[in-house]
């Protein structure tokens, strides 16, 4: 189906795309830093099934839509950045814990997951890179397209799931050292909040 320059440059592109941190990228890293490696590494994986869901979308032309939709792509833009700005009301209203952590508004695993989907999913600029990026490496005469595009999102998410993976691996450890410290506490949810309510405002203020 493929021959092996044409994924071996899709790999570098996507890469080198991954190097530049974007909201997933934010969101993986306050996650972690809020619930632990576990709830980072979930969100991650979250973040590489809303990816598939948006390739899905694009092979069936449904992101389209968006594109050519200034109503669709608003509406789909002001749920994705309202959720994402409600996370981080809740975060910043959290009272202060200077001797523990249970006063932050924490999540599980299984919730990190599935909030990452949310967010991933509605945010339509993400919609929009997948059907202008992907379609870049299709190539009819090699078979379905649709099948091209089913590989395409599973390496761009099998790709994000192993990057995202390393992030919460590696910032584990200042985790643990900001626990540590009682002041930095005390200011853990307005920090958190602040990281999510700029997530929300990104996407709100992004253009078509």
């Amino acid at each position: 189906m493929f021959e092996l320059a044409p994924i071996l440059t899709y790999v570098a592109v996507v890469i080198g795309l991954f190097l530049i941190p974007g909201p997933a990228v934010l969101l993986v890293i306050t996650r972690t830093l809020q619930g632990g490696r576990k709830v980072g590494i979930a969100t991650g994986l979250g973040v590489a099934s809303g990816d598939l869901i948006h390739t899905l979308c694009a092979a069936l032309g449904l992101s389209a839509i968006l594109m050519t939709s200034a109503v669709a792509f608003n509406v789909v833009k002001i749920v994705g950045a309202c959720y994402l700005i409600y996370l981080g009301i809740r975060a910043f209203m959290a009272k202060p814990g200077a001797t523990t952590r249970k006063d932050l508004p924490t999540v599980t695993s299984t919730q990190a997951y599935f909030q990452a989907v949310v967010a991933e999913v509605l945010n339509p600029k993400t919609a929009i890179f997948f059907l202008a990026f992907l379609p870049q490496f299709i190539h009819p005469e090699s078979g379905s397209s649709l099948a091209q595009f089913a590989v395409l999102g599973l390496i761009f998410s099998g790709l994000s799931a192993v990057y995202t993976t390393l992030i919460s691996v590696s910032i584990r450890p200042l985790s643990k050292w900001m626990v540590g410290l009682s002041r930095l506490r005390r200011w853990e949810g307005k920090i958190i909040g602040t990281l999510f309510l700029g997530l929300g405002l990104k996407i709100a203020l992004q253009q078509r």
